[in-house]
C-alpha cells in the first residue's frame, strides 16, 4: 500500500468509497430515515458530493491510499493558516482493506502534512454512533472537545 496525492481521476473512486464507507454513519443518511428522499435525490449523493466540495477546496490536501494500482482509500484535508489548524472533513476505507491499518496510516500521512504546512492543531469530527472512528482518533491521540448536536426541519411546516 502506498499513500500518493490525489489525481481528478480518483474522483469516481473516492465518491464510491465515501458512500459505502459512510452507510450507517452519516447525518444526511439519518435526514433521510427521518423525512425521506430530499428534492429527489439521496444520501448518497449528497454525502458523495461532499468529496466534490473537499476536491474543490484543497486538492492538494487530498490523499489516496492505493495497494495494486487500485484505490483503497483517501483522506481530505485543508488548513486555516490564521487558526493553525489542520481539517480533516473525510477519511474513507474500502469495507475489502479496513483493520489493515490504512485509515491509520492516512491520517497520519495528513498530521504529517499539516506540520509540513506549519499547523499547530489537527482537527477531525465523528458522529457518537461511529465507535470505529472514536477509537481511531483517540488512539492517535485526538482529544474529544465537545458534542454537537444536529437538527432539522421541514420548510413546509408539516411533521411527516
Amino acid at each position: 500500500m502506498r499513500i500518493r496525492p490525489f489525481h481528478d481521476t480518483d474522483l469516481s473512486a473516492l465518491k464510491e468509497i465515501t458512500v459505502e464507507a459512510f452507510d450507517g454513519a452519516s447525518i444526511d443518511q439519518m435526514i433521510e430515515r427521518r423525512f425521506g428522499l430530499l428534492n429527489g435525490g439521496d444520501w448518497r449523493g449528497r454525502k458523495a458530493r461532499n468529496i466534490d466540495a473537499d476536491v474543490e477546496r484543497d486538492a492538494k490536501g487530498t490523499f489516496v491510499a492505493e495497494t495494486d494500482g487500485e484505490v483503497v482509500g483517501y483522506v481530505t484535508t485543508w488548513t486555516d493558516a490564521e487558526a493553525g489548524i489542520g481539517h480533516i472533513p473525510n477519511v474513507a476505507v474500502r469495507a475489502g482493506h479496513r483493520g489493515h491499518g490504512i485509515g491509520r496510516q492516512l491520517i497520519d500521512h495528513a498530521l504529517d502534512h499539516f506540520r509540513r504546512m506549519g499547523m499547530t492543531h489537527a482537527r477531525i469530527e465523528t458522529l457518537e454512533s461511529n465507535k470505529v472512528g472514536h477509537h481511531l482518533y483517540t488512539s492517535i491521540g485526538f482529544e474529544e472537545i465537545t458534542r454537537q448536536v444536529h437538527f432539522i426541519m421541514a420548510l413546509d411546516g408539516e411533521e411527516d
